[in-house]
């Protein structure tokens, strides 16, 4: 078989030149030629893919289905091997074995591949993201092929018999290898779910399989299919776990668990909700040894540093951060009060529940059961001498109310508050009822913020964007001159997405007297907005076009959280 330069001369995809540019380039290892004819648009992942394909004789995929890939088929092999290699083992729609490579002239671990299958497998070519792509939909999760296959090989009655439902509080997970089926099953989604860094596990039933996702970076990713017939169980140890009744399968239900991780202490939230098929499971995991970083490693604008580094410092008034749940407004106001934090100081935070635990600070658990509400903590709380005090959420009008009247008789309010922009916090207010005077007189600060995902930093590449596009999100021509962009690609270190962490994109609004005043007059959330941005306020929009602008992120990313404002305020 030809080599790689000859196959790609051969088939005309690119020219001699360009092979010959690219083979520079790749000399020192930093990429392969393949990858930089890609970056540089001389030909396309799956162009390149056709071409070997057409040269090895082998079938070409243009897109791996979910049909042709069994997880148990999948669980024979190391994951590793198969994310190294660019390689997976597939079904055809015959049923025959077939292996997909993104690179044939590697024969070494197809061969390695076909004999440990059995051998008698058929080969095709496909890209190497598309490869990656389905080994991260498809691969089961590790370790869980032995307990499938005890699971299918138990009766519904032993099943029972075998499940051990105990108290696991403070138990580490990592030990509790021999375990009953159920339970190791169980044990196994939360230890994989910490080492991925997922945020929630979502057990969803359908009418003939059960899907388990984790949330990563904001993404559902599918991890694996447990056979339906062990719903019930499955459901049944976790509702345990958890302090539900069992019995109960008509309302829905909530519940905790706190557990060890290889050391590591992890709350985790449960709901469970009647569906359809059965009872949908979310579980939502907090890391109670997370530590928080400072604000200024936050990425705020200078001028928005020193801003909130100044709100915050105030002796009273109230600050809210604001967007929709899941937007990192607990990290903020986490981050704000380790940097007020000191002996000097008497801090108290009410929430629902108690996310983190925070040494030296006095944190109220609300329990809305016992009428131990935000509002009734509140008024207990000013009993207490604080100097601050942090809301974990301003739901109501009593709430905001108790909050604001805080900050006029001399303490500093944090809260957070559930609102599109930094100005729709003023008109949020006035809509639950709080009037216009005491608005303008005691709200110092409003940030509004959103989490996008990060570029890989071991597989991004260079992008160009199209000019209307690098307009949607306000950057212009001159701006754009001299800046690389960059685009997601996708390796093992990001799970194949090309992205790995999240980061914040920011909007604060201070109460300057021209606010105030359209405070005062009731003004919509559109004329607050303007006048804001004539006050310095820098748009989300803005702020995510900074990020691009220093490789950090996509436009795509900005534009999936930000668009949606900048829209209504225009």
């Amino acid at each position: 078989m030809q080599g790689i330069e000859e196959i790609l001369i051969l088939s005309g995809l690119v020219t001699a030149e360009q092979v010959d540019e690219c083979r520079q380039v790749a000399a020192d290892g930093s990429t392969s030629l393949e990858q930089c004819l890609i970056d540089r648009n001389y030909t396309t992942a799956q162009a390149i893919a056709q071409a070997f394909a057409a040269s090895a004789g082998f079938l070409y995929l243009e897109s791996i289905p979910e049909s042709m890939a069994e997880p148990l088929l999948l669980a024979r092999v190391p994951l590793a091997f198969l994310r190294d290699h660019q390689v997976i083992p597939l079904k055809s729609e015959a049923g025959e074995l077939l292996i997909a490579t993104a690179n044939p002239l590697r024969f070494q671990p197809l061969d390695e591949l076909n004999l440990l299958l059995g051998g008698g497998a058929q080969y095709a070519v496909s890209t190497a993201k598309l490869i990656l792509d389905a080994l991260n939909r498809y691969y089961p999760l590790e370790g869980t092929k032995q307990m499938i296959d005890e699971l299918e090989q138990e009766g519904d009655r032993e099943l029972e018999q075998e499940m051990d439902f105990k108290d696991i509080e403070d138990k580490d997970v990592a030990s509790m290898a021999s375990e009953a089926p159920i339970i190791k099953l169980v044990n196994t989604l939360f230890l994989q779910a910490v080492k991925r860094g997922a945020s929630d596990i979502h057990i969803e039933p359908f009418e003939k399989e059960v899907v388990v996702r984790y949330r990563i970076d904001g993404i559902l990713y599918q991890i694996m299919t447990p056979p339906k017939r062990i719903q019930g169980a499955l459901t049944s140890r976790i509702k345990i776990m958890a302090g539900m009744n069992i019995a109960e399968k008509r309302m829905p239900q909530g519940g905790r668990i706190d557990i060890r991780v290889s050391g590591r202490p992890i709350d985790i939230r449960v709901s469970v909700l009647p569906v359809a098929f059965g009872e949908r499971v979310v579980m939502r995991l907090l890391d109670k040894s997370r530590t928080f970083g400072k604000l200024k490693d936050m990425d705020f604008l200078s001028n928005d540093y020193a801003t909130i580094e100044s709100a915050i410092h105030r002796p009273n008034g109230v600050i809210f951060i604001t967007g929709p749940t899941g937007s990192g407004k607990t990290t903020t106001l986490y981050s704000i009060l380790g940097e007020l934090n000191s002996p000097e100081v008497n801090i108290v935070t009410v929430e629902d529940p108690v996310e983190y635990q925070m040494a030296g600070i006095g944190q109220v658990q609300v329990r809305e059961k016992i009428g131990l509400t935000f509002a009734a903590a509140l008024r207990e709380i000013l009993r207490q001498d604080p100097d601050i005090v942090m809301i974990g959420e301003t739901r109501d009008h009593e709430t905001a109310q108790i909050a604001i009247q805080a900050s006029l008789t001399g303490h500093l309010v944090l809260s957070t508050l559930h609102t599109n922009s930094a100005p729709a916090t003023i008109t949020r207010l006035l809509d639950m009822g709080v009037e216009p005077y005491l608005v303008a007189s005691s709200v110092v600060l409003a940030v509004a913020q959103r989490l996008v995902r990060k570029l890989c930093s071991e597989c991004k590449a260079k992008d160009t964007p199209s000019a209307d596009l690098l307009a949607s999100v306000g950057i212009t021509p001159e701006q754009a001159r001299g800046v690389t962009f960059y685009k997601p690609v996708g390796c093992k270190e990001c799970n194949n997405t090309g992205y790995r962490g999240r980061l914040a994109i920011f909007e604060l609004m201070t109460m300057s007297s021209a606010i105030a005043r359209l405070t005062m007059d009731r003004a919509d959330t559109a004329t607050l907005k303007r006048q804001a941005i004539l006050d310095g306020m820098t748009p989300l929009v803005d702020d995510g076009a900074r990020k691009v602008l220093q490789g950090l992120t996509t436009i795509d990313e900005v534009l999936s959280v930000a668009i949606i404002e900048q829209t209504q305020a225009e």
